[in-house]
């Protein structure tokens, strides 16, 4: 049986042309082994899919009258339109209508919908959204990226054992290596958060859990697996991505001031272009949303085609290795409440 994929067609700063683009083309790379279902105005979806050579690919149009703007407040959006495209992707997959749903739009009420129509699974204090964020060996997972920007201590706990199952059977590393970010690796460094944190975790069975890092160790690779609240994660996540922008920038310009030439130039650009992409998020598509009772990915609002087929792999592959079900195991095992 295909893994179907609830996709909103209108999340994004560039939908619904760049969703639709990106699902033709996930359609055409997976073939039968996965059913698209775009949700949005069928009106707008279907002469733009027809235009796209959408016919005879495994993609359905789901009418979703109401679309929620990437600026509009989540809280008076979700109460205000009740069958928005996100809505209504993410009732597909509580009436088993789909099994996955993605997005690239506005993150509030994406997050807060997931909730609301999806709950969270069993066991699970609070769902979370993990960040990839490049290293001297490849990326680090940093775990919570925004979803909760107060957090407890038992909160990041959880946070560390998710991310643990995710790492572990979708990346496939095993007994992947978790890690606090604080202001000092010594166990009494850190607000009371965090000492807390620490020794929680240290006692959390489950986890391969090394101790403190600082800011400074994170691009070395300390951790496979960086936990912090949501507050931390997302200054982190954000910094991650003015690297990319700004840094080719600042090197454009000494290039400049020194006179090189335009073959020195090209070939510093090479280099740095490479790096550079690292640190892009249309290499990694959208990250999932852990700890609520289905399988939701969320995307960046600037997402191109090519990060919506990415988002669509990775909500199939969520899908694949049963990462709730994982979830919902590990939460209620005498361990993990040990």
């Amino acid at each position: 049986m295909p893994i179907r994929v609830a996709v909103d067609a209108m999340g994004g700063d560039h939908a619904p042309e760049v969703v639709v683009d990106g699902c033709v083309e996930a359609a055409r790379r997976m073939g039968t082994e996965v059913v698209l279902l775009l949700t949005g105005p069928a009106g707008v979806l279907e002469p733009m899919l027809r235009d796209r050579g959408g016919d005879g690919l495994p993609i359905h149009i789901v009418e979703a009258p109401d679309v929620i703007g990437m600026a509009e407040s989540p809280v008076t959006a979700l109460k205000s339109k009740p069958r928005s495209s996100i809505h209504v992707g993410l009732g597909a997959c509580r009436a088993g209508q789909a099994d996955a749903f993605v997005s690239a739009g506005n993150t509030g009420a994406v997050l807060g919908a997931s909730v609301v129509v999806l709950g969270r699974l069993p066991g699970v204090l609070r769902p979370a959204i993990i960040g990839y964020y490049p290293t001297v060996r490849s990326f680090a997972l940093v775990i919570d990226v925004g979803t909760n920007v107060d957090c407890k201590p038992e909160q990041m706990v959880q946070f560390a054992q998710m991310a643990s199952i995710y790492v572990e059977h979708v990346l496939h590393r095993e007994k992947p290596v978790v890690a606090l970010m604080n202001v000092g690796e010594e166990p009494g460094k850190g607000n009371e958060q965090a000492k807390a944190a620490l020794l929680l975790l240290q006692a959390a069975r489950g986890i391969n859990f090394r101790g403190n890092i600082e800011g400074r160790d994170l691009m070395q690779h300390a951790a496979d697996i960086v936990v912090c609240d949501g507050f931390v994660g997302n200054i982190m996540l954000k910094i991650g991505e003015s690297i990319a922008t700004e840094v080719p920038r600042m090197i454009a310009d000494e290039m400049a001031r020194q006179h090189m030439t335009p073959e020195e130039q090209e070939v510093v650009g090479r280099a740095l272009g490479g790096v550079a992409r690292r640190f892009d998020y249309q290499e990694y598509g959208g990250v999932p949303l852990l700890g609520v009772n289905g399988n939701v990915i969320i995307g960046h609002g600037g997402s191109s085609a090519r990060a919506i087929r990415r988002m669509v792999e990775a909500g199939v592959e969520l899908v694949r290795e049963d990462v709730s079900g994982l979830i919902t195991a590990a939460m209620q095992s005498p361990a993990a409440q040990a």
